[in-house]
């Protein structure tokens, strides 16, 4: 991966200055003003809710959109992905030759797959602060927001029969009310062969040139026919053009561009180093996993994807957090609001927030290791999360729903049930190698600290529990090591794993319902291993989540509130929130850029993909299905392919449509460039660019090398 700290370091002072296409917007506050003075196109009212209720949210973590009256849904195959995989087979491994269903009858239900179509926001800040009293303890506020919230939504809920998410925006500053319609009967309609999809797999990833047809289309169900829906997306028949302004209507997963300089600088020396250890300890064993033979291979694709691409974005963002042109222009920014604070008055509220920001990072960095290996990185399996949630949903059940955690509140409710209940497939032999791994580093991390505890001359135990001062005995008194000692059970990593995942019956749906349905009485009663493991780290886990709750994020919560209100007074209320996998609005147009002193075009054509595989050696993942070698003669090849653009756009955007002035379809997002790695934490659009699927591409391809007579049909407006 090339570096992206020269160009940033050249290229952020310009970026900062100028008249950047930023902005992740709220689709209720729109940047209309600046898309008026700058291009003289000003969204309606009917054209953005045309826009919202046109987009779809993926749980599994992407985005969509509806592209037919039928309820048919365009999205990336990437963010199908998991879906594909779950309904594969050794027999039939759609996830790698692809689909395609001639009729609606041969439409593949997706096993827990569930869609979100916005279709309200409703502000609800005063009544989520005015739950929060003066003089609350942190404790106490935390509590009390949280009744509020889990108030809110199940009364929305039961109001309006709607998925209803109270989603923090700011950090803290505003509360909006979010209603879903939910589907959950989601059957796949058409997916290219991978070879395709992925084509120039890791190495191309976050690069340009591309030539990738990552597509994919689903189609959502009510009451076992295809859905109706008003709002759907029409299929632009020129598709994007340079320089055109273009809109990207998805889902950015977050953001963390209104961070304190100290909150910063904890992502960059604590926070991603930490998670980088862990995705590449867990793409290595997935690796080794594959290459044991072709059915492990398949089984574990699609998570090795995943850490794949996980590892080389989070690289970049931490390049970025170690550019110090970022940091120092960060820093600026942070004095410069400080100053403006000092000198209002009516600002003093405020003026301690950023030491109240740190004073959390020093909190939340004592118990940072040891609260996410119990929150799930010591117990990397499904299976454990299934018993997880069952022993978690068994206790908080019994709590008014106010009381509840989150998670288990009424209005989650069903979309956990989904999951729970779900029919993916669980491999015993993959489950016990990632568990096996997990509870090795959970053993190394806690041999670790015993260690620095040592060393520090604060007594500490290695990794057996013997004590530096010596004496058996005091291996009790450490509790880390205690609750590590109960899970392992006198057994290696390994050993453990296997047993666990031998003797638990969380495998069979029909055990699972069982539980739950049982309540607390049935898990209490239980002998499965992992059940009992769940109920087992539960208190510690959830002691050090009432800690990070109230010790970290309740005033991380109240501090950036306060922060928010400065930047507000400093420089109005036309700002967007940091992104929060909600629904928003992003704008740029179609352009190349310049690197290392060459032009790179806004796109590419499908012509070049077949140069592109000879010169990797026609061999995976450069590799071209025999689909395309087959139909190249058919192809236009001068047809534009994959192209750049330059909204600002971060992951969870994949799948998010690319739309014209006229709402109409000229592509989708599948990536970033190298350059847009650096988006989660400040925006340029000098280099960075948003990567796309050309929708003329997508039609030229479903025509000449699919086929896709009826899904085309579908497209350009003719329902069956």
């Amino acid at each position: 991966m090339r570096s992206v700290l020269a160009p940033l370091a050249i290229v952020l002072m310009s970026a900062l200055s100028l008249h950047a296409e930023e902005g992740m917007w709220l689709f209720t506050d729109p940047p209309t003003k600046l898309l008026k003075e700058r291009y003289g196109f000003e969204p309606t009212e009917e054209w953005l809710e045309h826009v919202q209720r046109s987009a779809v949210r993926f749980n599994s973590g992407g985005s969509g959109s509806f592209v037919s009256a039928d309820g048919l849904v365009f999205t990336n195959h990437h963010v199908g992905a998991d879906a594909l995989a779950k309904i594969s087979t050794p027999e039939k491994d759609y996830l790698s030759t692809g689909f395609h269903a001639k009729s609606r009858d041969e439409e593949i239900k997706a096993v827990d797959l569930e869609l979100n179509v916005l279709q309200s926001i409703e502000d609800v800040t005063d009544r989520v602060s005015a739950a929060v009293k003066p003089g609350m303890s942190p404790a106490d506020a935390q509590q009390a927001r949280r009744a509020v919230t889990n108030t809110i939504e199940q009364e929305s809920l039961e109001k309006t029969g709607l998925r209803s998410d109270v989603v923090t925006l700011y950090q803290g500053a505003k509360y909006h009310l979010y209603r879903y319609k939910k589907y959950t009967d989601v059957r796949l309609v058409f997916a290219p062969e991978k070879e395709i999809a992925f084509f120039g797999g890791d190495p191309d990833n976050f690069e340009f040139p591309r030539y990738d047809l990552d597509i994919c289309f689903f189609r959502v169900y009510e009451d076992d026919k295809p859905a109706k829906v008003e709002h759907y997306l029409k299929w632009s028949k020129a598709g994007a053009k340079e320089d055109e302004l273009v809109f990207v209507a998805g889902h950015p997963g977050r953001t963390s561009r209104l961070n304190t300089v100290a909150h910063l600088e904890f992502i960059r020396d604590r926070q991603f180093p930490s998670v980088l250890n862990t995705i590449r300890r867990r793409e290595v064993l997935l690796k080794t996993y594959s290459d044991e033979s072709l059915e492990n291979a398949r089984r574990a694709e699609d998570e090795l994807f995943g850490y794949q691409n996980s590892r080389k974005a989070r690289l970049g963002g931490l390049a970025g957090l170690q550019d110090p042109s970022i940091m120092e222009q960060k820093q600026k920014d942070e004095t410069a609001l400080r100053d403006f604070v000092a000198k209002n008055p009516k600002l003093k509220d405020a003026a301690q927030a950023w030491d109240d920001v740190a004073r959390a990072m020093m909190v939340w960095d004592e118990i940072y290791q040891m609260h996410g290996l119990l929150r799930g990185t010591a117990f990397n399996t499904t299976l454990f999360s299934i018993a997880r949630d069952l022993v978690r949903l068994a206790e908080e059940s019994t709590k008014p729903n106010a009381e509840r955690l989150p998670e288990y509140s009424q209005s989650s409710l069903d979309s956990l049930k989904q999951q729970l209940f779900s029919e993916a497939p669980i491999y015993k032999d993959l489950e016990t190698a990632k568990l096996g791994d997990s509870l090795g580093m959970y053993l190394e991390w806690v041999g670790l600290q015993a260690r620095e505890e040592r060393l520090a001359g604060r007594g500490g135990y290695d990794a057996y529990g013997k004590a530096a001062g010596g004496g058996r005995r005091a291996r009790a008194q450490s509790p880390e090591w205690k609750l590590l000692n109960e899970v392992l059970d006198g057994k290696s990593p390994r050993e453990r794993a296997a047993q666990l995942v031998e003797g638990t019956r969380l495998h069979e749906i029909a055990h699972r319902k069982e539980l739950f349905e049982g309540g607390r009485s049935a898990i209490e009663a239980s002998d499965d291993p992992m059940i009992k493991l769940a109920r087992l780290v539960d208190a510690r886990d959830r002691e050090l989540r009432k800690k990070y709750e109230t010790e970290v994020e309740e005033p991380l919560r109240q501090a950036y509130a306060k922060i928010a209100e400065a930047k507000f007074a400093k420089s109005g209320t036309d700002q967007y929130p940091d992104a929060t996998f909600t629904l928003r609005l992003a704008f740029g147009t179609v352009k190349g850029y310049r690197d290392a002193g060459q032009q790179v075009p806004p796109w590419t054509t499908l012509g070049g993909a077949f140069p592109h595989a000879e010169k990797h050696g026609n061999v995976y993942p450069f590799k071209l299905p025999e689909s395309w070698i087959e139909n190249k003669d058919k192809l236009d090849l001068d047809t534009p392919y994959n192209f750049v653009s330059t909204p600002d756009i971060i992951g969870g955007n994949s799948g998010s449509p690319v739309i014209n002035r006229a709402g109409e379809v000229v592509g989708i997002i599948f990536d970033g460039n190298i350059y847009s790695l650096v988006l989660d934490f400040v925006y340029t659009d000098e280099q960075s660019r948003a990567v796309s699927v050309h929708s003329a591409g997508i039609i030229e391809a479903l025509d000449k090398v699919y086929n896709a007579e009826g899904l085309l049909a579908e497209l350009r407006g003719k329902s069956e």
